[in-house]
């Protein structure tokens, strides 16, 4: 059963379902990648790791509750048996260390020799867009690091929170443009971006994934690596649709998917 949304289905946002779907899109796109992709580039999925605060819980996995003020400690009256209350020990107090967590992208290289990497293709999660954390602070660095190399570099925002985060200005974009997602291209050395801005209301693009000078951009179509996510993660069985996506809806948008998913039978 496919999404009841034309494009990104907003409700995979949610911490429950995001890292599954963050996870089934590398792969899916790099072993398109590479079964399309002519014999002499290879793809590669790679990892880095963001640190996190503690006391962020981006993930439904990673839980940590702060501990309650100890209360004021009152002597107590001996009970009928004659039992006192025992006190704990003074306990030794330590500062939780800050989390790891790892995070995919994909690198399509030459094939030849060491394999030169050629382009850099990154699915924005939510620890890029939050404003203020480490693992914003450390995507922005390597962006900023293969903006001035010779690697093209795709960024791929499916995700509605957050902070505006890939390289394409934002405020140049929004003269020209609203949208709700967001897919962008840097060509290695190039001045500009070419983007894809996309509204909930739309199918996903199709974009452009330049290779090595002489060879023709790969043409590659989100919806359909989106679509086979969400069958492949049963999704249609775990969303309740008649509730609020993680990010809620905005102005008209609301009334739009009130009425499609009535549409679908999803809400009553």
């Amino acid at each position: 059963m496919p999404s009841p949304f034309p494009g990104m289905d907003p409700y995979l946002e949610h911490p429950a379902w995001w890292r599954g779907v963050h996870h089934r899109l590398i792969t899916y796109i790099a072993d398109t990648l590479s079964a399309q992709l002519p014999e002499r580039y290879v793809t590669e999925i790679d990892e880095r790791l963001y640190v996190v605060e503690a006391e962020r819980d981006l993930y439904p996995d990673v839980l940590v509750k702060r501990r309650p003020k100890p209360r004021a400690t009152r002597k107590t009256k001996p009970a009928a048996s004659g039992a006192v209350a025992v006190e704990s020990d003074p306990a030794l107090r330590v500062s939780l260390e800050p989390q790891t967590l790892p995070q995919s992208f994909i690198e399509i290289r030459l094939a030849a020799g060491p394999g030169r990497a050629v382009t850099v293709i990154e699915i924005l999660s939510p620890t890029n867009k939050a404003t203020g954390s480490q693992g914003r602070e450390q995507y922005l660095a390597k962006q900023k690091e293969l903006l001035r190399s010779t690697l093209h570099l795709v960024e791929i925002d499916l995700l509605r929170g957050g902070k505006h985060t890939v390289a394409a200005p934002r405020q140049e974009l929004r003269r020209r443009a609203d949208w709700d997602f967001l897919c962008s291209l840097h060509r290695a050395c190039a001045k500009e971006c070419e983007t894809w801005p996309v509204t909930l209301r739309q199918r996903l693009p199709r974009i452009a994934v330049p290779l090595t000078e002489g060879d023709a951009d790969f043409v590659l179509d989100l919806q359909a690596m989106l679509d086979r996510c969400y069958d492949a993660g049963r999704y249609e069985r775990q969303i309740d649709y008649r509730r609020e996506p993680a990010v809620p809806f905005i102005a008209d948008d609301a009334a739009w998917a009130d009425a499609l998913l009535r549409e679908k039978k999803l809400r009553s």
